[in-house]
């Protein structure tokens, strides 16, 4: 074959879609539990809302965005996350003058050039939500009890939090000078990435997963042990409210994120499973974003988590999804007279809420009954000739293939009733 899809994309095939149905139904539950309406960005924006925003050295700019000039001339990316274009919309369409805090969720597409690996694509999903307007540990505390909960609805266990605080901008420079200076010897022996990132975003240098930056991470300092009053005070608050809903939390002195509008909390939530990916979603608070793009200046928390990745997750952890619904019955039909009025019976009982498959070809009765066991149906009406001049259809159970005569009129609350 000439085409396939394009490498770090994927297509979802029907076996595939209860998986999808399960985690967007619950989503759609659990969001409008906790007071969040959907919102929907555009797949693309200008360029400039996520080099501003998310940063111009952080991986995602730098390596990772699909940047395109389009005819009228002017940058636009595929959305490489989902915070930043719902910060804009708040802004565009003045959602600030609505009661706080403005609760939002979305699903939808992601786009990041990066090496694909199991449960992340080029192309993946996202379910996404934001609290804007409150600046209360409280609100952090609710998105994280939100996420927990969502997962564990879903039927995942073992999703201890991974919690830490990174401060403010003010508490952050001492803690960015303790952090530089701790690295200074060694940072020629790091590797490439962390050398750029100890002279534009020495945070980063925490995050790195390559063994020798690993181990230089593990004895550098805390953010916490750096924290200003006011975001010490909020980060201790924060804590004692997981602990209060029982949330299992650790504070990982290492988890910074990786997107520069991030302040005070951040959190990953982390399977344990072996094999698993580390990071299942995560998120933290955001409160300079909306004001970095022109907005007043507004607090704000949020979270994310990538769908592909719930479904291994899903899987590996041999969690059954319900199936999606499917026809209940389908019609058969029986000589040349019987297949305008089979095709118009079809019609008229889906019409009236029956979920009907039927036949569309002229073919024996046997291979009709062949193609309504493998779709699985409960019942299979078949519509001949002398069924038609009686006013009938036959009625055939696939489960014990007994049959028995059924009038055509009022047939669909006949079937509705089964």
């Amino acid at each position: 074959m000439d085409y396939q899809s394009p490498r770090g994309t994927q297509d979802i095939l029907p076996e595939e879609q209860p998986y999808w149905r399960f985690i967007q139904d619950k989503a759609a539950d659990i969001a409008a539990r906790y007071g969040y309406a959907r919102i929907d960005t555009p797949t693309f924006e200008d360029a400039r809302l996520f080099t501003r925003t998310v940063g111009e050295e952080t991986d995602i700019v730098s390596k990772e965005m699909y940047t395109f000039a389009d005819r009228g001339g002017s940058d636009l990316t595929l959305r490489p996350e989902g915070t930043a274009p719902v910060a804009r919309a708040y802004i565009e369409h003045g959602m600030g003058s609505r009661p706080k805090p403005v609760k939002l969720y979305y699903l939808a597409n992601i786009f990041r050039y990066d090496r694909p690996q199991a449960g992340r694509y080029r192309e993946h999903h996202q379910f996404g939500f934001e609290l804007i307007g409150d600046a209360d540990a409280a609100a952090d505390a609710e998105v994280i009890d939100m996420a927990w909960s969502f997962y564990r609805e879903l039927g995942l266990t073992t999703l201890p939090v991974q919690l830490n605080s990174i401060g403010c901008p003010d508490c952050r420079k001492a803690y960015t000078t303790a952090l530089k200076d701790y690295y200074a010897a060694g940072v020629a022996g790091q590797c490439q990435d962390c050398r750029t990132r100890y002279d534009n975003n020495p945070l980063r240098l925490l995050d790195c997963k390559k063994p020798d930056c690993s181990a230089a991470a593990a004895g550098a300092p805390h953010s916490a042990d750096y924290l200003c009053p006011d975001c010490l005070t909020h980060f201790e608050r924060l804590k004692a409210l997981l602990g209060a809903v029982n949330i299992p939390f650790a504070v990982n002195h290492r988890l910074v994120r990786g997107l520069d509008y991030y302040r005070r909390t951040v959190f990953e939530i982390q399977p344990l499973e072996e094999g698993a990916q580390s990071t299942i979603g995560g998120g933290g608070r955001y409160d300079g974003l909306i004001g970095q793009l022109g907005g007043e200046a507004t607090p704000a928390v949020g979270f994310a988590t990538g769908i592909e990745r719930i479904i291994l997750n899903l899987k590996r952890q041999e969690i059954a999804v319900p199936p999606l619904s499917a026809p209940r019955f389908f019609l058969a039909w029986l000589g040349e007279a019987a297949a305008v009025p089979a095709f118009t019976l079809g019609a008229e009982l889906r019409r009236a809420g029956v979920p009907l498959a039927q036949s569309l070809g002229s073919r024996s009765l046997k291979a009709q009954l062949r193609q309504a066991s493998a779709l699985g149906v409960s019942y299979t009406l078949i519509l001949g000739e002398s069924e038609l001049a009686e006013g009938t259809i036959i009625l055939r159970d696939m489960g014990n293939s007994e049959q028995r005569p059924l009038p055509l009129d009022g047939l669909a609350a006949t079937l509705s009733a089964l």
